[in-house]
């Protein structure tokens, strides 16, 4: 060992596991990005796909989809075949506006669901 130089010996194997961690650390925080962002746009088609169901059945009562049946109700079924819960339903003059909500990835602490809302209507 040469005199004032300490020894390094396992500074490289100290630095590859730290190195590991973060992009461990790294990963997994894409991950979760990534399965919200699937998850949103599962909540917004959802939303879009009841918004337009419940529209069709207010602007023809007779339709074999809508049956005369209440829009929200229409939607509401809609929204749940696309593994969403429909928070909120209105209709304003002749346009259905709904709010679905979608359960998010629960990981890393992320607790929260995911929400979407559309609007549809004959205009």
């Amino acid at each position: 060992m040469t005199r004032g130089r300490p020894d390094q010996r396992g500074a490289a194997t100290v630095l590859t596991i730290a190195m590991a961690g973060v992009l461990l650390l790294v990963g997994a925080a894409a991950t979760v990005v990534g399965a919200m962002v699937v998850a949103h746009r599962r909540a917004q088609a959802a939303a879009d796909l009841a918004a337009l169901a419940g529209a069709a059945s207010l602007a023809d009562p007779t339709a074999p989809s809508g049956g005369g049946r209440d829009p929200c109700a229409v939607a509401g079924q809609v929204a749940a075949a696309n593994r969403a819960r429909l928070r909120s339903c209105r209709i304003e003059s002749a346009d259905v506006l709904v709010e679905v909500v979608v359960t998010g990835p629960h990981w890393l602490g992320q607790v929260h669901d995911l929400t979407a809302a559309a609007r549809a209507g004959p205009g």
